[in-house]
């Protein structure tokens, strides 16, 4: 491209406390390149902003605000979506190329998952088809840990990952001087993770406790165990401990508990009737525990994923830099790349930023290492603190305060001039 194009910057999926300073990354790059970038515009609330031509000026906001959103946790600031766009809605793929036709886009950067990797892959091929020269680059993020290869040679670990380690580090530090004063009457703490098929998010339970300290059991989905199993261990743990943290996945298979699914097909166990803490909790007081008194129990919500207060600076600063990767990706390399996160060897933790073909990562899934399980399954071996610990940092975050309250980005409602006939989804047409 000779001349400067427009920019649109999207988010979708789940966000994590550390998006939006992967979204700072991206702005505060552009702004490097004045003679590529032209206005940089977010699809309000991912793809569906751009199907409703609903196009937030960034460029306009005030670089204050721009600079807060490093401290700014979720999504909240231009929005996500969970809307797909489906081979068999061919209608809002062509109406997405021509929003940005419209407005002379010639540069999309996705933040977001597995999912929003094949959407920013897919539509790179189709304007290209429709004669629209676009440079769709994606920027990873995602708690679960769960983009790319299971040999973490396309990408180490993706930004949220580690600061809902430190969320569960920080919980189960807690949980433990709760447990460990009310043990009398209640003996067992019962606590839910999130982690729907893969077990990274649970498994950052042990780094509470790295010298394995406290009566600790970690049940995550690939541990295998059934209701009786788990309470078999809880209470052999009871027999010697006198009381036990159980930390669970809610992808953990305690049989059907009325879960939903979302539009990408993906289990919503947040949304279910029940959960897998309440089903552990019921099972164990009814099948008597090894100690007096009764379980009891904690699910852990969107805060896993919203607690700025609790985010990893190493997070904040690696999503930072993975947003400004891809701005110069999409300059020097161009379209079709992911900006990716790569550990150097070596004692001291460090990482090098690089790029990987979007058409390797789009719908991807890594898995939890086998190894990284103890043989009982009920805990995660040291190989996994020696990879996890470094993402969670050494310092806590600093968050700027008004009147008391933490002081959010507040973008103005600067939205491009619409210049299409309105427009619905067709996922969303009766």
């Amino acid at each position: 491209m000779s001349q400067k194009r427009n920019v649109v910057v999207c988010q979708s999926g789940g966000p994590t406390p550390v998006i939006n300073n992967s979204l700072r990354g991206v702005i505060e790059a552009c702004r490097d390149y004045p003679d590529v970038f032209g206005t940089v515009y977010a699809g309000f609330h991912g793809v569906e902003g751009i199907l409703n031509e609903e196009l937030l000026d960034l460029s306009s906001q005030a670089p204050e605000e721009i600079a807060l959103l490093r401290t700014t946790p979720s999504a909240g600031s231009i929005g996500s979506c969970r809307y797909k766009l489906k081979a068999n809605n061919p209608e809002d793929t062509e109406r997405v190329i021509e929003v940005l036709k419209a407005h002379d886009v010639g540069y999309l950067f996705y933040i977001g998952g597995n999912d929003s990797m094949d959407t920013a892959n897919k539509l790179s091929i189709v304007a290209r088809e429709r004669g629209l020269e676009l440079v769709s680059v994606g920027v990873p993020k995602t708690i679960d840990n769960d983009v790319g290869d299971s040999e973490f040679k396309l990408i180490d670990h993706t930004p949220g990952y580690g600061s809902v380690a430190k969320y569960w580090a920080t919980a189960v530090q807690n949980a433990n001087e709760e447990n460990a004063g009310s043990c009398p009457s209640d003996p067992v703490l019962v606590l839910q993770a999130m982690g729907r098929k893969i077990g990274y998010i649970p498994a950052a339970a042990r780094l509470a406790d790295p010298k394995r300290e406290m009566p600790l059991r970690i049940y995550m989905a690939e541990s295998g165990f059934t209701l009786d199993a788990l309470a078999e261990d809880v209470n052999s743990l009871l027999k010697t401990a006198g009381r036990a943290i159980v930390v669970v996945s809610e992808g953990l298979d305690v049989g059907s508990i009325g879960e939903t699914k979302d539009n990408f097909g993906h289990t919503q166990f947040g949304a279910s009737q029940t959960t897998v803490e309440q089903t552990v909790v019921n099972y164990l007081n009814s099948k008597g525990l090894a100690a007096r008194g009764s379980a009891r129990g904690n699910v852990s919500g969107t805060d896993q994923r919203s607690c700025i207060n609790l985010a990893s600076a190493t997070d904040l600063d690696e999503a930072y830099a993975l947003g400004r990767k891809a701005v110069e990706i999409a300059v020097k390399d161009g379209n079709g790349y992911m900006s990716t996160i790569l550990r150097n060897e070596g004692d001291t933790y460090s990482v090098r930023y690089d790029k990987v073909p979007l058409g390797r990562v789009a719908n991807s899934e890594r898995t939890f290492p086998s190894e990284w399980l103890t043989k009982d399954r009920n805990d995660v071996t040291d190989d996994f603190l020696r990879y996890a610990r470094p993402l969670i940092g050494n310092d806590w975050v600093s968050v700027p305060l008004e009147d008391g309250i933490m002081r959010f980005c507040r973008f103005k409602p600067l939205f491009a001039e619409k210049k299409l006939a309105k427009y619905v989804p067709q996922g969303y047409r009766k």
